[in-house]
């Protein structure tokens, strides 16, 4: 494993499984072999309904907690009572602390909400802050209100839209990217590149490995999900081998500022109406 050093200080595992779109019993199971495989790093949500799953998961592998990044998010619904929304995620987590914690959408009382963030970390019930899917504009607006500056953003990332600008944006606060879609959500065009292709060959590796190997040297962090045993295994096996310099660019000759998601207002405003039960979730 690779590590970052964030801008608090403390490490982050480069690579990690993410749990999106998993249901409950695929969650538990992918964290147990996740872990069982060479993981350190798990992300979840509360919108992704699993973090029970995630926490019973991290309880049945035998590694211990010390030793697991453990990422989560608190949805927009949950801004206005932030401070009771995040012990409730650590009952639901089962554990005495968050590792990273972001805001999962830009909509709502999100200053107020990183500001009980902020709070949790004075209390020692979690780590490190981030933001998920923040713009710059409302980066900076978190930015001016805080007196911890974000440590990580969470944002779509891949070769065909390497967050170039953002990361430019970023630089000043030390804020790391991780990268959701970070395969392009799973574009076959993508996996299918010339490039990629001749340097699977070369390294005897997946397009997808290749890929995710980009991502790490770039300083990425990549969190790809998968119930899938064997893509577990191959998502994490990815540190025996390193591009080259000239590899590397030829990789950002892919730049076509390619993305698969768009926040439409529609949209956000969708997510702060979506308010589900999280403690009954599995």
């Amino acid at each position: 494993m690779e590590y970052i050093t964030l801008n608090n200080g403390s490490k982050i595992p480069t690579a990690g499984i993410g749990t999106f779109l998993l249901q409950p019993a695929d969650a538990e199971q992918s964290v147990i072999t996740a872990l069982a495989n060479g993981y350190e790093l798990i992300d979840t949500a509360n919108a992704y309904m699993n973090e029970k799953a995630v926490g019973r998961g991290m309880k049945k592998s035998a590694m211990k907690r010390e030793h697991i990044y453990l990422s989560t998010k608190l949805w927009p619904s949950e801004y206005a009572d932030a401070d009771n929304a995040i012990d409730r995620t650590l009952e639901r987590l089962d554990t005495d602390y968050i590792d990273l914690l972001f805001l999962h959408q830009p909509i709502g009382d999100y200053v107020g909400a990183y500001k009980a963030m902020e709070r949790a970390v004075k209390d020692g019930k979690v780590k490190s802050l981030g933001l998920s899917n923040f713009p710059e504009e409302k980066i900076g607006e978190i930015a001016k209100a805080a007196d911890i500056p974000p440590a990580v953003l969470q944002t779509e990332a891949h070769p065909y839209a390497p967050q170039n600008a953002v990361k430019e944006y970023l630089k000043d606060m030390g804020t790391a990217i991780m990268a959701w879609y970070p395969l392009g959500h799973g574009d076959q065009s993508l996996l299918e590149e010339d490039i990629f292709l001749q340097l699977a060959k070369k390294y005897g590796k997946a397009s997808a490995q290749i890929i995710l190997r980009w991502h790490t040297q770039a300083g990425n962090i990549v969190i790809p999900g998968s119930k899938n045993e064997q893509h577990i295994r191959d998502n994490i096996s990815i540190f025996d081998f390193t591009l080259t310099d000239e590899e590397m660019q030829q990789i950002s000759t892919l730049d076509k500022n390619k993305h698969y998601y768009t926040a439409t207002k529609e949209a956000l405003d969708g997510y702060l109406a979506f308010a589900p039960n999280f403690d009954s979730q599995e």
